[in-house]
């Protein structure tokens, strides 16, 4: 069975693929056709049932029908995430970012949901993720929603990070692991065992470059937007841990609790049900 399979272009995406993509975690039942795009168009896709297998963000499954989410290929943090940027010199605080005007990476990412939660409402920009530190520069927007190594490489002589929202979150959940990321599989292309058995492959392909971190890393180095490789590494072992390996009842008590707040401060309007397999 021939597979659509949409991930980012990040390093921890590729870190995660790189069994499957580099052949050395095979299957007979699977060809795969890998397409890369940035994750707030993986959501759009995924809303129109382009694709097989999907990553998305745990908030995007909000929105989708006939969908399940994979055990494994989720990125969670632990007391880590996203973080507000502003200029050094604005001062701003937290507790000014509700009347601020907020540059995200997408109006779907978990990162926009965490920080509709942790502040309330906004006025937003939606800009590409890459586009964010330099619109703060410029002071086209008060500050920004950084994700992916933004979070780790945002220059500290230029930016200020105003408000963590993994230490937000961790604080306001009692530790439940930060739900960014997601990976999930169509219910209208692909029976549940075959679901099944693609997740346990992905799972393959996840151990394998853990058990090959240099190797791995070095593949994902394509998708490092020219950082170094140590913080390509530091940044794809912070995403890639055991909680990517197998979500468990941390990472599926992390994805509910989100919806519970959102559907609480009217965010989205009505109850999600989480189905994992």
């Amino acid at each position: 069975m021939q597979i659509t399979l949409g991930h980012t272009p990040d390093a921890d995406d590729a870190f995660m693929f790189y069994g499957i993509a580099s052949g050395k975690v095979r299957s007979s039942s699977f060809t795969v056709k890998h397409v890369i795009e940035d994750i707030e168009t993986l959501n759009r896709r995924a809303l129109r049932h382009d694709l097989d297998v999907t990553a998305v963000s745990a908030h995007a499954y909000a929105y989708l029908k006939d969908y399940v989410i994979l055990r494994g290929g989720g990125s969670f943090g632990i007391k880590y995430g996203p973080v507000v940027i502003a200029r050094k010199d604005k001062n701003l605080t937290a507790d000014q970012l509700k009347n601020a005007t907020i540059a995200i990476p997408g109006r779907m990412t978990s990162a926009n949901l965490l920080l509709k939660l942790a502040v309330g409402r906004f006025k937003e920009e939606e800009l590409s993720f890459e586009a964010i530190p330099q619109a703060v520069l410029d002071g086209r927007v008060d500050a920004g929603l950084v994700i992916h190594e933004a979070q780790i490489t945002y220059d500290r002589t230029k930016f200020s990070g105003i408000l963590d929202l993994g230490s937000w979150w961790s604080l306001a959940t009692n530790n439940l692991p930060v739900p960014l990321g997601i990976n999930v599989a169509s219910s209208l292309t692909m029976t549940r065992s075959q679901i099944q058995e693609f997740s346990d492959l992905f799972v393959q392909s996840i151990q394998y470059g853990l058990d090959n971190v240099d190797a791995a890393v070095d593949y994902a180095m394509q998708y490092g937007r020219g950082q170094p490789k140590a913080t390509i590494k530091k940044f794809v072992l912070m995403y890639v841990n055991d909680y990517t390996k197998d979500m468990g009842q941390p990472g599926r008590r992390a994805i509910e609790r989100l919806f519970e707040m959102a559907k609480e401060s009217r965010l989205i309007d009505s109850a999600v049900a989480v189905d994992v397999v």
